[in-house]
């Protein structure tokens, strides 16, 4: 008898209910969040990689900045 009554109050309480609910739902969260940064990863690396070399490229280098000199940085110099 008292096995019965301890089953059934155990299957009516709900206290636990609302924080599996709330594990649940940040698994979620988390899993999603490690799978976009999974898949942007490669594209963003990838996109890196052509920005340092476009502009490491001699079309841009020395333009407008005065490498030699005193180093004020001012960019009036001719570059050369």
């Amino acid at each position: 008898m008292k096995l019965f009554k301890f089953a059934k109050n155990f299957a009516r309480d709900e206290d636990g209910a609302v924080t599996v609910d709330w594990v649940v739902l940040t698994a979620a969260i988390v899993g999603l969040g490690i799978a976009v940064i999974t898949s942007v990863s490669t594209g963003v690396s990838g996109l890196g990689d052509k920005i340092s070399t476009e502009i490491n490229t001699d079309a841009y280098i020395g333009k407008g900045v005065t490498t030699t000199g005193t180093g004020t940085g001012t960019g009036t110099g001719s570059g050369t």
